[in-house]
């Protein structure tokens, strides 16, 4: 429909026309034990620049009531169409529209979603706005400069706790009447509704207050670990509140832990959405805590850019993202108190890598990308507008240094406060507080697409490589964009370090000798404070991992590597060097039975339980997908046994145990193994220190179902020990996973043909259907995909239809036809653009396997 999407130009033209003042909502959410439909009412004051104008308000509802336009009642079968209502013969200066209308619940993630508990029975409700869903529960103007205060209330149920941008009042019948909010964007309004627990606490400091709040259903109450969540909760508001030299800007600080979420988190002011599996029912590694302290600390610094300085429009999305992305990391490598000094290892390891796949895709584009209308933007957030942007944001941090990048950052924060900004507005406030130029810059790293690539070229007096440096130099390249991006190869500034490496004797580890920092820019850049030293074992360009580029070691780096990338003194180091492996084997330059032999040499030696797990990923990724088939099998028969051996050797009761444990549960093959399976489910055998826990079972579980192992009795008989929202999503993953023709048939049933599932449901049941080993069986789900996925896209919601263009292409049919079907098919098909990316991001990573297969099979 076309008034569903709202371009650039339109909403241009609407802010040049208004001013919006202020919203009145009123909801009536008593029923939302039974769910349905609810009223809402919403009174909106604003101001206009021309008599006589004519403009539009926003709104996704089942039925319109009625809407009065300055005291005047207008048929809302002529106004209300494509999800906007006509406001004809607007007055010049203050006009006040009221809109009564019938809004949906949803369960898809978008608008008010309702949630029904299987323990208590109770429905939960929550608010999920970004980036155009505000207009699913309240009439609105939906772009982001429309700012505005928003006063709500609310009736709810009995007993039931009502939470919103502002202070939590007192209910009088029920009703719940918040007062209104400082000048925001709808999209960061919200509400939480429903019988939550709670726990309160307060973030005191030089005199000021601020309460917190921690919710989450009382379900989940017994794993809730509030002072933790707490504890990084003050350490951001002490490190960004000094850093940005501006005091918390709203009255207080809830965090809410809410089910079905489709995201992380959602930085809504004051009242932070999170998803509620952050609550963890059993074991996991320091690494999901570090994990989701990086997500508590993004969303804090969200308050300040974001929510107290917004972007004009959606092209700037980038920068709401990478800056929370950018400080949260700072904030855990910098805070003296912090758990995760090592923070920069993880960014490296996971969200660069992330950054560098997005960047390698047909979709790549500018991190300032063109964003003409919301159909754009849905698909934006992606691995360019958060990894990329903050790896670009670290290396701007470099070349203008800390200090007077968040003295600009202070700056920017007082003079736009409250207010809707531009990527100019920042970067001038940064070029006053550091004297730099950042205009060939910005046109150089925001505004153009693709990834550079380092090299050493190293010249000695010594044979082999040996010997002392004569020459050094660093070459840049800019490789051509995957076909179908728009653009061309850029060579950019970049302000990198060099690191040399040597083994030491008496520790047999790889230590830094000495570093190097400067600027490269152009094809090749000298390096002469490193010609006439002794050359080291190791050669670490953009050593710190100062700035974003794929880097490449040297031949006598890359040989010296190889045997002893696992005895790198620190973390961040190692983490570059496994991440430089894992882009060649995704390049081919590496084969997988190499990569493969690598991993299996160092990993052992890893003490980063972030890097194992994702060593851990990727392996299994590689072997999957970029093995020879013909040596695939015998591949992960080897991968399998050295889980097997790890989990056995593994200290009882540690991390490594734990991730061995899954990495085992994920690939089990043989009889003996899958009888182990089963044995630890049963208590029959056990492993010193291996908890069997709740989460760990259905791990098994899923194996052995995917396998044939376990059917319905099985599985249902999991779901009795488990009867929980978590164990519903586990159960329709594992029954999806049987290597069945009817079990397939009928994923197929519930997610294609009906839409009746959840959001959450639905990811697992589709999580479930596609498994590597079972190719022939999804076969004949390839061309029945083609056939559906353009219906489904028009007839679903956004996050629901994405979750099956994304999930049941055929990516596991490796092969040259499934290139041809994709192609046939947007060539035919016409998709619109949102749609067309999806489709072809998904084929550029079977283009990619066929190339890394044909590798393998050359070694």
């Amino acid at each position: 429909m076309p008034g569903t999407n709202l371009t650039r130009e339109e909403a241009q033209q609407r802010a040049t026309l208004l001013t919006v003042d202020s919203y009145e909502i009123d909801l009536d959410l008593s029923g939302a034990q039974e769910g349905g439909t609810y009223r809402s009412v919403t009174t909106v004051r604003f101001d206009v620049a021309e008599n006589g104008a004519a403009s539009f308000i926003d709104l996704v509802a089942p039925t319109v009531h009625e809407v009065t336009l300055n005291g005047d009642a207008l048929d809302p079968a002529e106004v209300f169409n494509d999800s906007r209502i006509a406001l004809p013969g607007l007055l010049e200066g203050r006009n006040i529209v009221r809109v009564v209308a019938d809004c949906a619940y949803t369960n898809t993630g978008e608008g008010l979603h309702r949630f029904v508990d299987p323990v208590d029975e109770q429905a939960y409700l929550y608010t999920q706005f970004e980036v155009p869903d505000a207009r699913r529960v309240f009439a609105s103007f939906e772009q982001p400069d429309l700012k505005a205060t928003f006063q709500f209330t609310v009736k709810a149920p009995t007993g039931w706790t009502v939470i919103s941008n502002s202070p939590t009042p007192e209910p009088k019948d029920d009703t719940w009447a918040f007062e209104p909010t400082p000048r925001i964007s709808s999209y960061i309004t919200a509400l939480i509704v429903g019988p939550y627990h709670s726990v309160h606490s307060v973030y005191e400091k030089d005199g000021q207050s601020v309460p917190l709040g921690i919710y989450c259903r009382p379900s989940l109450a017994e794993f809730l670990d509030s002072d933790a969540i707490f504890e990084v909760t003050r350490q951001g508001f002490e490190w960004f509140q000094e850093k940005f030299d501006y005091a918390y800007p709203f009255k207080k600080y809830d965090q809410l832990f809410v089910p079905e979420f489709n995201a992380g988190a959602m930085e809504n002011a004051g009242a932070v959405t999170i998803r509620d599996q952050y609550v963890f029912r059993s074991k996991v590694t320091d690494a999901s805590y570090e994990l989701r302290a990086e997500t508590i600390l993004h969303e804090l610094a969200h308050m300040w850019f974001g929510d107290l300085v917004t972007m004009e429009w959606w092209n700037d999305l980038w920068l709401n993202e990478s800056f929370a992305t950018y400080t949260s990391i700072a904030c855990q490598a910098y805070h003296p108190q912090s758990r995760w000094p090592h923070s920069w290892t993880t960014f490296a390891n996971s969200m660069k890598t992330w950054a560098y796949r997005q960047d390698q895709l047909p979709s790549t584009h500018p991190i300032m990308a063109e964003i003409n209308d919301l159909d754009d933007v849905l698909v934006n957030f992606d691995g360019i507008t958060y990894a990329k942007g903050a790896s670009v944001l670290k290396q701007l941090v470099a070349y203008v240094g800390m200090d007077e990048f968040f003295a600009g950052v202070q700056a920017y924060f007082k003079r736009h406060a409250f207010g809707n900004t531009r990527l100019s507005d920042l970067l001038g406030a940064l070029e006053e507080t550091s004297g730099r130029d950042l205009g060939t810059w910005s046109q150089k790293w925001l505004q153009t697409a693709g990834i550079n690539v380092l090299r050493p070229e190293i010249e000695t007096d010594g044979e082999g490589g040996a010997g002392v440096i004569t020459s050094f130099a660093i070459r840049q390249e800019a490789p051509a964009l995957p076909a179908g991006a728009k653009g061309a190869p850029t060579l950019r500034p970049h302000r990198i370090a060099v690191g040399l490496y040597e083994l030491d004797a008496e520790t047999g580890k790889l230590v830094r000798d000495e570093r190097v920092e400067l600027d490269v820019d152009g094809e090749l850049t000298a390096v002469p404070q490193l010609v006439g030293k002794r050359r080291p074992a190791v050669v670490l360009l953009n050593d710190d991992d100062l700035s974003y580029a794929k880097v490449r070691l040297d031949e006598e780096s890359l040989a010296f590597v190889t045997e002893h990338l696992g005895d790198f003194e620190s973390s961040l180091p190692r983490a570059l060097c496994w991440a430089s492996a894992w882009d060649m084997t995704r390049d081919a330059e590496l084969a997988t039975r190499d990569y493969l032999s690598l991993v299996l040499s160092g990993i052992g030696k890893e003490s980063d339980i972030g890097v194992v797990q994702s060593l851990h990923r990727q392996v299994k990724l590689a072997i999957d997908l970029y093995a020879d088939p013909a040596t695939r099998e015998a591949l992960l028969n080897r991968w399998t046994d050295a889980t097997l051996a790890h989990l056995r050797t593994s200290a009882p009761g540690s991390d490594h145990q734990l991730a061995w444990a899954r990495a085992f549960a994920a690939t089990a093959r043989t009889p003996e193994q899958l009888d182990l399976l089963d044995s630890l489910l049963e208590g029959a055998q056990t492993i010193e220190g291996l908890a069997v826990d709740t989460e760990l079972r259905w791990a098994f579980v899923q194996r052995l179902a995917a396998v044939g192992r376990y059917d319905e009795t099985e599985i249902a008989g999991e779901y009795e020990r488990d009867r929980t929202a978590a164990g519903e999503r586990h159960a329709a993953s594992a029954r999806a996973a049987r290597p069945t023709e009817e079990a397939k048939a009928e994923v197929w049933a519930q997610v294609v043909e009906s839409d009746k599932l959840p959001n959450a449901v639905q990811e697992a049941v589709i999580g479930g259907f596609v498994q590597t080993d079972q190719r022939e069986l999804l076969a004949p789900y390839a061309e029945k995909y083609f056939e559906v996925v353009k219906g489904v896209w028009d007839s679903r919601s956004h996050e629901i239809a994405q979750q099956i263009a994304v999930g049941l292409y055929p990516a596991v049919q490796v092969s040259q036809e499934t290139l041809d079907r994709t192609d046939a098919w947007l060539a035919s098909a016409e998709p619109g653009a949102a749609l067309r990316r999806l489709v072809s991001e998904s084929r550029s990573g079977v283009e990619r396997a066929l190339k890394a297969q044909a590798a393998d099979a050359l070694r």
